[in-house]
């Protein structure tokens, strides 16, 4: 009887151990990291597009001196370009709302570089010249590349709401994660569910 008192003594201490352990094997197991990894994806992701857009910004220099040697006379397109990007990097992003508003400055820079890749066409020696060529090949590089960064982040974005809205993660959303919100994503241009209409 002594012997029994005297070993459950001995191995209480390690039980404890044991379920503590147990628990903690069990809770790292179950999602509890899954939402900070998942945050962290999406600024990841988001840090992607910002270096795809600021890639772009920088090109916007170079080809609007390229095109202003051609191209004197179009100053309204030139200064549109200029003044687009100096919109762009005015505008940093930690909202929903800011958000919008960098969503619609980068289409407004994208508008002003398709002008000016209208006011190319009419200028042959130009689309001939080099430095332009290379200007414009690294141009339609970047926007594929922005591209594919606006399609991971929204996927990261995905995840990320998806997570806080199922189970188990609303739950460590609840205790441990309550300061985290949903999101925000890319929507479409207005008018983006409309077919272009092409004239000859």
């Amino acid at each position: 009887m002594e012997n029994n008192k005297m070993a459950t003594r001995i191995w209480r201490p390690f039980g404890r151990a044991f379920l503590l352990l147990s628990l903690l094997l069990t809770l790292t197991g179950c999602g509890m990291n899954t939402i900070p990894t998942l945050d962290e994806q999406v600024k990841a992701s988001w840090g992607q597009v910002e270096n795809q857009y600021q890639r772009r910004a920088d090109l916007v220099p170079n080809l609007v001196a390229t095109v202003k040697g051609y191209a004197s006379h179009e100053q309204e397109t030139l200064k549109a370009v200029t003044d687009a990007r100096a919109r762009v990097g005015s505008i940093q992003v930690s909202d929903p709302a800011q958000l919008k508003q960098f969503e619609a400055a980068q289409n407004q820079l994208s508008s002003a570089l398709s002008r000016l890749m209208v006011v190319v066409e009419r200028y042959p020696d130009l689309k001939a010249d080099q430095q332009f060529l290379t200007l414009q090949a690294q141009l339609e590089g970047t926007e594929n590349r922005i591209s594919v960064a606006r399609r991971d982040y929204i996927e990261a974005v995905r995840q990320f709401n998806t997570e806080l809205r199922t189970f188990p993660g609303v739950i460590w959303a609840k205790l441990l994660y309550s300061d985290l919100e949903p999101k925000p994503s890319f929507s479409a241009k207005p008018g983006a569910d409309e077919a272009p209409k092409v004239a000859f």
